[in-house]
C-alpha cells in the first residue's frame, strides 16, 4: 500500500507525462520564486511575517520557506511528489484561508491559483518524468 502512495506506476500516455512535466516545471518555478524571496530576506522578513500558527513569526517563516523553496524543488524534479507536495498544499492554504481571509478576491487569488493546482497535481501524480519513477520501476518489479 505504501509503495503504491509513495511511488505509483504513471500513465503509458506519454503526452500525459509531457503535460505533467510542464505544469511540475511551470508551478514549481513559480512557486519556488516566493520561496527563494523569503529565504535572501530571512533575517529582515522574520519579525514582521505572519504567525498564523501561534508557533512564532521565524517558525512560521521556516516552514514557509521549506514549503514554498525546498518542496518546490522537488516538485519540480518528481523526488517523493506526494510528500513533497503536501506542504505546498498546507501553505497555500493558510495563505488563502488565514493569512488572506479578510482581503478582496484578486489579493488572495494568486494562492487559491496554486492551492488548485497542487491538489489536482497531488491527485494525477508527477508522470512518467519523475525521479520517483525510478524508484517506481524498482519496487513494482519484486
Amino acid at each position: 500500500m505504501w509503495k503504491n502512495f509513495l511511488f505509483p506506476q504513471y500513465p503509458k500516455e506519454i503526452k500525459t507525462s509531457y503535460f505533467l512535466l510542464a505544469v511540475r516545471i511551470i508551478f514549481g518555478v513559480l512557486l519556488m520564486t516566493h520561496g527563494w524571496q523569503k529565504f535572501t530576506h530571512f533575517s529582515e522578513m522574520s519579525g514582521v511575517f505572519p504567525d498564523p500558527l501561534g508557533i512564532g513569526s521565524q517558525t512560521s517563516m521556516a516552514l514557509a520557506i521549506f514549503g514554498e523553496l525546498f518542496c518546490s524543488i522537488a516538485f519540480i524534479f518528481g523526488f517523493l511528489f506526494r510528500l513533497s507536495t503536501i506542504p505546498m498544499i498546507f501553505t497555500m492554504c493558510i495563505a488563502f484561508f488565514n493569512i488572506h481571509m479578510s482581503d478582496p478576491f484578486a489579493v488572495k487569488e494568486l494562492a487559491f491559483v496554486y492551492l488548485v493546482i497542487f491538489l489536482l497535481m497531488y491527485i494525477a501524480g508527477p508522470g512518467k518524468f519523475a525521479i520517483d519513477q525510478y524508484f517506481s520501476a524498482k519496487l513494482h518489479s519484486k
